[in-house]
């Protein structure tokens, strides 16, 4: 595993290529090393502003600015490329190192680099243009919904002995309900951020919602109690869910 110097020095390497390539004009950490200094195990998450001009992405032509650090970060590091995202004009390519560190690096055109939440630090140039704001999370009412739709599928997995599928819509079901929870208390649900800081009765009541094996009676008790967990944190969307409550009742029978 990776240690804190060896994270330190991946990032001050970044730095040092975007210092040397002049199509790079600003940079910033993000993620938790920007939130609150992250801990030992937090990874290297660094975005960087391109010249206008420059392509970022699928150019024949020539090498662009992605594919040309790539190539270097592979040399040099032996990261491998675990998946790419786009957001807005981000563009982001998340890699894995040897010693488990993860990287994640992304560019953006000049004009509109710039912070898209609090954690963002900028460490040279400018984060000019209008910033773009993060992607907005799912509406309370579409998470309900959707815990909805995957209980309803749950319980026709049951029905049709497909426990597999059965545990898999359970477990959606527990997100979304642990999602809600985290919109009631202005916490963030992203990627389960703040799952840890839910009240113990909540988590508790979570835990009851897991499934233990793959036996249909125990299915339907993880159903139930994925349920009652949804339905108990679903005060932001009271209607809908008083209007579905005795259908969701109904399938944990």
């Amino acid at each position: 595993m990776f240690g804190i110097d060896d994270r330190n020095r991946v990032r001050d390497r970044l730095l040092a290529m975007a210092s040397a390539d002049d199509r790079v004009v600003a940079g910033a950490l993000v993620g938790s090393l920007a939130r609150d200094g992250g801990d030992r195990w937090s990874d290297v998450d660094i975005t960087f502003a391109v010249a206008d001009g420059v392509a970022i992405v699928d150019v024949l032509e020539d090498v662009d600015v992605l594919e040309d650090w790539s190539a270097s970060l592979a040399e040099e590091f032996q990261a491998t490329k675990l998946f790419d995202l786009s957001s807005g004009s981000f563009t982001y390519r998340v890699f894995v190192l040897p010693d488990s560190l993860e990287l994640d690096v992304s560019f953006a055109p000049a004009p509109e680099f710039g912070p898209r939440g609090p954690a963002f630090t900028l460490l040279f140039g400018e984060a000019g243009g209008q910033p773009q704001p993060e992607d907005a999370p799912s509406p309370s009412g579409d998470s309900f919904g959707l815990a909805v739709h995957h209980a309803l599928h749950a319980r026709a997995c049951i029905e049709r002995g497909r426990s597999w599928q059965a545990e898999f819509w359970i477990m959606v079901i527990r997100y979304h309900a642990l999602q809600l929870a985290c919109e009631r208390r202005g916490l963030d649900a992203d990627y389960g951020r703040d799952f840890d800081k839910l009240p113990p009765e909540v988590r508790e009541a979570s835990v009851d919602a897991m499934v233990r094996s793959m036996d249909p009676a125990e299915l339907r008790r993880a159903l139930g109690a994925a349920v009652a967990l949804l339905l108990q944190e679903s005060a932001e969307v009271r209607d809908v869910a008083d209007e579905v409550e005795p259908l969701l009742r109904e399938l944990t029978l």
